[in-house]
């Protein structure tokens, strides 16, 4: 079920799951920058096709995805969040019926290949943007990465928790730690944000230095450091919201501290949460 930030909606449509590629095949060096979109939008407009089936004011959904196809060439910035503001900021210039929309998207991610001019699926990590406005302007920029799955064979302890009746998990000093991390962020000025915010890329890095070098007592503490650095780092980010799933592998068989053969975890599995602010963290 869609959200929106401005608050329930008494309707809302949309056209969902629009894959649009971008290549740029002599300038920027070659380019490939894909994404799926999601586009909904709502207004009193659009109340007598639920209560009558009157379509008088009603933009077609199949309208809604040969627009976001078809300008997306005409999208001259980067980033996910800028695309979706450009999409958004046009269909509410075309479509005076529309009080509000949100528009959402997911990269689908090309990496270049050694030689410069073939690109390859990456991940699995993907970035997401959305961005909702209505006619009085910007109401939310929120952007992220999800589908992190990062593993370390060693620098990673969990022990001295409650011991009880129910505890079966030993103490590990070193553990083979395999996680995986959602994380999304929010601006201090999403207006000012948009123009020349924070790129996935740099959040990306930091991910993946804070997961090899943090030597860490638990998988809070790992995505605690990720908050704080972030936050730190990144001065236009307000906010910023990360989970993380503990997916260790299962132990098959081990020779000493050396070699060891694992398999995926089974279910069920944990699940870490945490939300860090500008303010909560410059003072903690």
């Amino acid at each position: 079920m869609h959200t929106f930030c401005s608050g329930s909606k008494r309707n809302y449509y949309g056209k969902a799951d629009v894959v649009v590629y971008l290549l740029h095949r002599y300038s920027r060096g070659g380019s490939v920058f894909g994404a799926n979109v999601t586009m909904l939008v709502y207004g009193d407009a659009f109340w007598p096709t639920y209560t009558h089936g009157d379509n008088t004011g009603l933009i077609a959904t199949d309208s809604m995805k040969n627009f976001i196809q078809r300008e997306t060439i005409n999208f001259e910035g980067d980033g996910l969040d800028r695309l979706c503001r450009f999409l958004a900021e046009k269909f509410l210039a075309i479509y005076p019926q529309v009080e509000g929309l949100q528009v959402s998207a997911e990269e689908i991610p090309y990496g270049r290949l050694e030689r410069g001019i073939g690109f390859a699926p990456a991940g699995p990590d993907r970035a997401f943007a959305r961005v909702e406005l209505n006619r009085t302007g910007i109401v939310e920029v929120s952007c992220g990465l999800r589908g992190f799955r990062l593993m370390r064979v060693s620098g990673s302890a969990f022990k001295g928790f409650v011991r009880d009746a129910y505890t079966t998990l030993p103490d590990l000093d070193d553990r083979p730690l395999h996680m995986w991390l959602d994380l999304q962020w929010q601006y201090s000025h999403p207006d000012g944000a948009i123009g020349g915010g924070v790129d996935a890329p740099a959040v990306r890095g930091i991910v993946h230095d804070v997961f090899e070098t943090f030597r860490s007592g638990s998988i809070q503490q790992v995505i605690y450091e990720l908050g704080t650095r972030i936050i730190r780092e990144l001065p236009s980010i307000a906010v910023v919201d990360l989970e993380a799933n503990n997916r260790t592998w299962d132990l098959v068989e081990e020779r000493g501290d050396q070699c060891a053969v694992f398999t995926d975890a089974r279910p069920p599995y944990g699940c870490l949460g945490l939300r860090l602010t500008r303010s909560a963290s410059a003072s903690g």
